[in-house]
């Protein structure tokens, strides 16, 4: 009986994702381990791999289709003693393949078993949807391409990366009415929600705490400068140390609310935020505590490189104890994070700027950085975020007591 391979659920609240592409044709082997497919969802593009061995039989769902349902029939393999005339295709099943919708993004049935590539295809469907790789579409909109003039040649018409080189910038174009309408995309929906959900049923309160960095940067300067430095510290990778190192003085912060209890966690797992095209998703410097600022540096911009790229596995940023959210480097001075549950803190970390301050009764200029822990009153009282927010201080303004010892 064929093996039925079923739309995969690759983080614990996906509910549909969108399949990219197929790596394996109708007609080829397929061993255990295989990366047969590649699922979109709202936070990255993953890689699925097959359980059983086989030969693929038929492709239910083809590659471009967006909005399949977790646990919607796929693909059928056939095992080792079979032929194609054991395929035998549900009927619910056959009607939403043959029977086109209109939140499908191809229009092609699947390629036949004995096509060694998939025929071309129109680059837009009958609703005129664009049908496009992520990644296409990130280069599109980061240089102001129009995909509608562009001819896809990756499987089934699909617009790829290639197709992008040498096309122009389309000139912007609001029409009578001054404006134009820009669709949400996964992600931006899980944003919304999410972060509507988190402020009108967390009670945020803020408290502020200023830090001077001079030492700090002087700090840095001597270990960037160093023979056997591996890579740049940046001011954050202190940041995220330091932040972890508070948890562990003050471990009432380092917890999570769950309605009737808290959970606190033994090591500081901290997530950072990083922005990438079409919306936010906060990677986890799992067990930072015990990394030195080098593995930090290393792990962080690893984090980002995939993040940016789509290719963030789920585990890398789901759960987390605390949230850094960094805007120093766009110049912004001060703001107020929203809260992540069910994490019970974010902090919100501010460009580093010279400063009039007073020491010893004398005006001197200093480098000063505001940082602004959101904090969820049910979960956390003044006292407990100011300890923290004190010990976070300390740190940063004491770098050598970041170093692992």
């Amino acid at each position: 009986m064929p093996i039925q391979v079923l739309m995969p659920a690759l983080s614990p609240t996906m509910t549909e994702g969108n399949l990219v592409k197929w790596q394996k044709n109708e007609g080829d082997k397929i061993k255990a381990g295989d990366v047969i497919a590649e699922i979109e969802t709202d936070k990255a593009t993953m890689e699925v791999e097959a359980v059983d061995e086989g030969i693929l039989g038929k492709v239910l769902v083809p590659a471009g289709t967006d909005g399949v349902k977790v646990n919607t029939l796929i693909a059928l393999i056939l095992e080792d003693c079979e032929d194609a005339s054991a395929i035998k295709i549900p009927e619910t099943t056959a009607q939403a393949v043959s029977k086109p919708q209109e939140e499908q993004s191809t229009a092609v049935s699947a390629p036949t078993a004995h096509a060694s590539t998939p025929a071309p295809t129109p680059t837009h469907d009958k609703g005129g949807r664009v049908f496009a790789t992520p990644l296409a579409k990130r280069i599109a909109t980061q240089n102001g391409i129009n995909l509608n003039q562009v001819q896809g040649s990756g499987p089934h018409g699909r617009i790829v990366k290639r197709d992008l080189e040498g096309a122009k910038a389309a000139p912007r174009v609001f029409g009578e009415s001054g404006f134009e309408d820009i669709k949400l995309n996964g992600m931006r929906k899980t944003i919304a929600k999410r972060l509507t959900e988190a402020k009108q049923t967390i009670p945020h309160f803020y408290l502020t705490v200023d830090c001077e960095i001079d030492e700090l940067l002087s700090f840095r300067t001597k270990l960037n400068a160093m023979p056997n430095a591996k890579g740049k510290l940046s001011v954050n990778d202190f940041v995220v140390r330091a932040v972890a190192l508070a948890l562990m003085d003050e471990p009432d912060a380092n917890v999570t609310f769950h309605g009737d209890y808290l959970r606190r966690y033994s090591q500081a797992d901290v997530c950072v935020a990083v922005a990438i095209d079409g919306g936010l998703v906060t990677p986890i410097v799992k067990a930072a505590n015990l990394k030195s600022l080098n593995e930090i540096s290393l792990e962080v911009k690893d984090l980002a490189e995939k993040a940016r790229a789509g290719k963030l596995p789920p585990e890398a940023y789901q759960g987390g104890s605390f949230t850094i959210s960094n805007l120093g480097m766009y110049g912004i001075k001060h703001f107020d994070a929203i809260i992540n549950p069910p994490q019970a803190c974010i902090l919100a970390v501010g460009a580093g700027e010279q400063r009039a301050i007073v020491k010893n009764g004398t005006l001197v200029a200093a480098n000063m950085m505001t940082c602004t822990l959101s904090i969820d009153h049910r979960a956390l009282d003044g006292a407990v975020g100011s300890s923290f927010l004190k010990a976070l201080k300390g740190y940063i303004e004491n770098p050598l007591s970041l170093l692992v010892l």
